[in-house]
């Protein structure tokens, strides 16, 4: 099949990496890929072989229709078999683009929705308008999914749940990796080691896991040797870091900045914590099972899913609730091995790629279709 997935951007982010984790499991089985980005920014690195067109789009009406325009020609000269897009801006913008191939059919459009919530009312509206230019819309949880339905931005029959899906070769339990990176880190065997991974934004409330971690290290049992480490950037790394050092803790919680080798650091941890107040499906969790790390996180979109065989669920923005969770986790091992087992048959990124080849192909007719195969002009040209 010839696929092309509109993405926002391709900045650091879950969806963003699906997009280029998808484009890389599509081309490995040998189908023909292409990425728009309506973005000109890019931190995550697409595998070769696929096809990348990038646009600066903007909020002026005059210079939407312009690149609106642009793509729509792009696209049909690549003339792909489907377009799927990821998150609100592509997901609209792709409905509006309307690409049909030389015989005038259109193109079929797929539109998977990452956030619980993807805006206010006004966003809403904008997918309830556009909702019959599209041939499926998705979403990562059925909490997202339900909200979707809630505020009538579509209707039962047009959307369905499809999770995201992780590489689980790349994240999967590493004796070594774990030995090197605490050793890189300055952390013995013995240090016992808090996970959070994520943007330092609000809704992913790492000032909780902060203060959690302050209630903790009162318990003179698990005080000693205990490490808080957060992977990420956002707007609010230096209020996070201040707020670590006005509760003292300045010598065991530390801020790394971005990481590229998240699956080192699960490994080297001995308990991932999700702190979240709003997720759409939070898949960094899902890495940690993969890894085999104990994991603590609170019950929002997607959580009961991923945690379906191993974990610990607590209430957003409960402080005690969390730091009671993080003692007894750091106490008693979990049953880390069906977590993973879980996340394997249920996330892994073959199964859930092979999912969306189906879907594709029951929505395009290109079934039987070989990869190499085009069926309108100008598809030669990519």
């Amino acid at each position: 099949m010839r696929i092309l997935l509109l993405t926002t951007g391709l900045k650091l982010g879950g969806a963003e990496r699906q997009v280029a984790d998808l484009a890389s499991q599509f081309t490995a089985l040998g189908h023909n890929v292409a990425v728009v980005s309506l973005t000109l920014a890019q931190e995550i690195e697409l595998p070769p072989g696929v096809t990348l067109f990038r646009v600066d789009l903007r909020k002026a009406p005059l210079q939407f229709l312009f690149t609106l325009r642009a793509v729509r020609k792009w696209v049909e000269d690549w003339c792909p078999d489907i377009v799927h897009a990821h998150m609100f801006h592509a997901n609209i913008f792709a409905r509006l683009m309307r690409a049909q191939r030389s015989t005038g059919n259109r193109i079929p459009v797929v539109c998977t929705a990452h956030s619980l919530r993807e805006g206010g009312w006004l966003r809403m509206l904008a997918y309830r308008l556009t909702d019959r230019w599209c041939a499926l819309t998705t979403h990562v949880s059925a909490e997202g999914r339900q909200y979707m339905l809630d505020v009538h931005a579509t209707t039962a029959d047009r959307i369905r749940v499809m999770p995201n899906g992780i590489d689980t070769d790349r994240f999967r339990p590493d004796p070594n990796a774990r030995i090197q990176t605490r050793r890189a880190l300055g952390l013995g065997p013995d240090s016992r080691i808090l996970l959070n991974v994520g943007r330092l934004v609000p809704e992913k409330a790492q000032q909780h896991l902060i203060e959690a971690f302050a209630v903790l290290r009162r318990d003179p049992q698990v005080a000693a040797n205990t490490h808080l480490l957060i992977a990420g950037d956002g707007p609010l790394r230096e209020a996070l870091s201040s707020h670590a050092a006005a509760l003292g803790l300045s010598h065991v919680v530390r801020l790394l900045g971005p990481c590229s080798n998240v699956p080192e650091l699960m490994n080297a941890s001995d308990v991932f914590v999700l702190s979240s107040v709003l997720e759409g499906l939070p898949l960094v969790v899902a890495e940690a099972l993969a890894c085999e790390t104990a994991v603590v996180a609170t019950d929002v979109s997607g959580i009961r899913s991923l945690l379906a065989a191993s974990g610990t669920i607590v209430a957003p923005a409960n402080i005690g609730e969390l730091a009671t969770a993080m003692r007894m986790a750091l106490r008693e091992r979990q049953d880390v091995a069906s977590g993973r087992a879980h996340v394997v048959a249920t996330y892994g990124l073959p199964h859930v790629a092979m999912q969306w080849i189906q879907f594709y192909q029951d929505l395009s007719g290109a079934g039987g279709r070989s990869p190499g195969d085009v069926s309108c002009q100008g598809a030669g040209h990519a």
